[in-house]
């Protein structure tokens, strides 16, 4: 998942702003190092999740369903096979909000089941009774509130014909309408029959065995295999009016028919980067790589969900410079999907280990200043982030965190993504780029297909990269690193030489010189976001208004630029700005612009508040549950 998406973070994840604008931190004291977690990633114990995989765990899910869009709900059955350890009796899943009708065992006899107290987190625990069953069947509906579960109106999407459905299962949504062990230690394999009604196509983050579906009563049924067992939170369903293009061999992308001719040409490239992304670290092992982009409620930038991306359509800026976020989420092909990790508090993992792959994808297609300018900014966003989470010694600035009685979605902030990255950064510069490649390579070859915790990183690193070298180790300090808070003072910093002439531009301008309107013309988005994020947080509205009219700001069509103006002109109260504020979290639920704006407006005394109720009674209703819930905590 892209953090570009995923932060709930707010105004300190405004994650553009200028590194002048971004105090220096003070390096972190030496802090006691946390326990470290079981080494074998399968005897990790999972907080977020009731089961008790040791004595029966789940190896294989059977879904068969039907989409009911009047009653917003899936209906029918999930099958799974069980692995047992010797005299299980239980099987614990784990539960929300599912409507349980039977349970029996593959010949139909029916089993005793429970479902405990629940947990606002975690849901409650559905424990059945085997009697012996390796393989049991349930019956069930998911509730018509499920979090995992969009239901989109027609008027909510880009045609405006025919409703609309997505999931988003990260990180324990997926119990919202799939009963199973709900945990990324517990990899899985999976099919699924889908039906869906007349006139609409399902796909999923699977091989497709059926792509135009078969003619049943009351629609089309498709079919779908994921034969390669993974994490449940990578399950993953969308129905709409969907269409499909090609973009290479084994590349494609779907989407609505009346934005597929802009979505396709801004993603001609996916082809190319799934190849460079070969050259650097194997090959990729799901068959086909296709996004499908959403309509714009979608709360992420992007989910990795094998075979199958699903991506925001802000991404779709006209000029493919937004492209940066489908590198992200093809790195997740190997980090993430192929090794997992384990459990929710080694979340960096998944994403140090992505951000710093996509940033090399990015070097080897667009260059080394293309790829230095991305981590700078990344760089700004770790430092915002480090703020956000109380400074150096703050217990959230670890990669290894402690979510104990927590939603996991609390650790998902720029850390374990910003700083995960800067250790794997510091460790190439430790060993050099090739022998680090190297590791790497054999790195997501030893753990194919299977979780990992950071202990068993880290003693992975000792067996087959330092090998020994104790001096090496220590000059890395992976321990600190991993356990404990605040950025080391040996973390490498990625600048680049191109932001110091746009900082040396926005300076000038703050100062009452002219828009840089050449400049302007030849920067990419990412040095038009850093003038726009470095400009001073007050400004006078003759100079905000010379800003806007020079870049047309307010109408920007990037994403990323148009929210970077937002933020700046929220900050200084500026009126003419509002109707563009109003228009872009009305068009649009993604977490990451949303969230942050709200924050902003709030902050702003009555002044922001009162356009941040009136904004938020128009938009709550068409944000999927994530953002809402993110949102909720800020306008009362």
């Amino acid at each position: 998942m892209s953090l570009i998406s995923n932060t709930p973070r707010a105004v300190l994840m405004a994650a553009l702003l200028g590194a002048a604008a971004v105090p220096a931190l003070a390096q972190a004291a030496p802090a006691k190092p946390m326990v470290a977690p079981l080494s074998t990633a399968s005897d990790a114990s999972d907080i977020h999740s009731y089961a008790k995989p040791k004595i029966a765990r789940v190896t294989h899910v059977d879904l068969d369903l039907t989409a009911d869009f009047t009653g917003k709900k899936m209906v029918g059955t999930a099958a799974l096979d069980l692995k047992l350890a010797p005299g299980a009796k239980d099987v614990v899943l784990d539960s929300k909000g599912l409507v349980i009708k039977s349970i029996t065992n593959a010949k139909g006899q029916p089993l005793k089941w429970t479902l405990g107290a629940a947990d606002p987190h975690l849901g409650a625990p559905l424990t059945v009774t085997l009697n012996g069953a390796k393989r049991i069947v349930i019956a069930y509906e998911s509730a018509p509130d499920g979090a995992a579960l969009q239901w989109l109106s027609p008027s909510q999407t880009a045609g405006k014909q025919k409703p609309y459905l997505f999931s988003q299962g990260e990180a324990i949504l997926n119990r919202t309408w799939i009963p199973t062990q709900d945990s990324p230690g517990v990899r899985q394999t999976w099919t699924a029959r889908i039906v869906a009604p007349e006139g609409l196509k399902a796909v999923m983050s699977a091989e497709q065995l059926t792509p135009d579906g078969e003619p049943v009563a009351g629609g089309r049924a498709y079919r779908f295999r994921m034969d390669k067992p993974v994490a449940p939170y990578l399950i993953a369903i969308a129905i709409g009016d969907l269409t499909f293009q090609p973009l290479g061999q084994r590349t494609g992308v779907y989407t609505e028919p009346s934005v597929m001719k802009a979505t396709a040409w801004e993603l001609a490239d996916v082809e190319k980067m799934v190849e460079a992304a070969e050259k650097l670290y194997g090959p990729y092992r799901w068959g086909r790589y296709d996004l499908l982009v959403l309509p714009p409620s979608f709360p992420f930038g992007g989910m990795e969900n094998p075979r199958l991306t699903f991506a925001t359509p802000t991404i779709i800026a006209g000029d493919r410079s937004l492209v940066s976020l489908v590198a992200h989420e093809l790195a997740h092909s190997w980090s993430g999907n192929l090794v997992t990790n384990a459990t929710w508090a080694d979340f960096w993992l998944n994403e140090g280990f992505t951000v710093y792959f996509e940033n090399r994808i990015m070097e080897s297609l667009y260059g080394k200043d293309t790829a230095a300018m991305l981590a700078d900014l990344g760089w700004t966003d770790l430092h915002r982030a480090i703020e956000e989470a109380g400074g150096p010694t703050g217990p959230d600035t670890r990669l290894h965190i402690d979510l104990t009685g927590r939603d996991p979605d609390d650790g998902m902030t720029d850390i374990p993504y910003e700083k995960g990255a800067a250790f794997l950064r510091t460790i190439e510069k430790e060993v050099g780029r090739e022998r680090w490649d190297a590791y790497l390579r054999g790195y997501f070859d030893r753990h194919a297909f299977q979780p990992q915790t950071a202990e068993g990183f880290i003693a992975d690193l000792r067996t087959h990269l330092f090998k020994g070298d104790k001096a090496l180790e220590a000059k890395i300090d992976v321990q600190r690193w991993v356990y404990q808070p605040g950025l080391p003072e040996n973390a490498v910093h990625v600048q680049s030489k191109a932001f110091e002439t746009v900082d040396a531009q926005a300076k000038a301008f703050a100062a009452g010189g002219a828009a840089p309107l050449e400049a302007w013309k030849a920067w990419s988005t990412s040095e038009r976001v850093r003038f726009v994020g470095s400009l001073p947080r007050q400004l006078s509205a003759e100079r905000l208004a010379a800003v806007d009219a020079a870049f047309g700001l307010s109408a920007q069509g990037n994403s990323e630029i148009r929210f970077a103006w937002l933020q700046l002109a929220v900050a200084n109260r500026y009126e003419p700005a509002v109707p563009s504020l109003e228009q872009f979290l009305t068009g649009q639920g993604r977490r990451k612009f949303v969230a942050p704006l709200f924050v902003s407006l709030w902050g702003q005394g009555d002044w922001g508040q009162s356009i941040a109720r009136r904004i938020y009674a128009q938009s709550r209703p068409l944000y999927h549950a994530v953002t809402r819930e993110t949102v909720d905590k800020t306008v009362k």
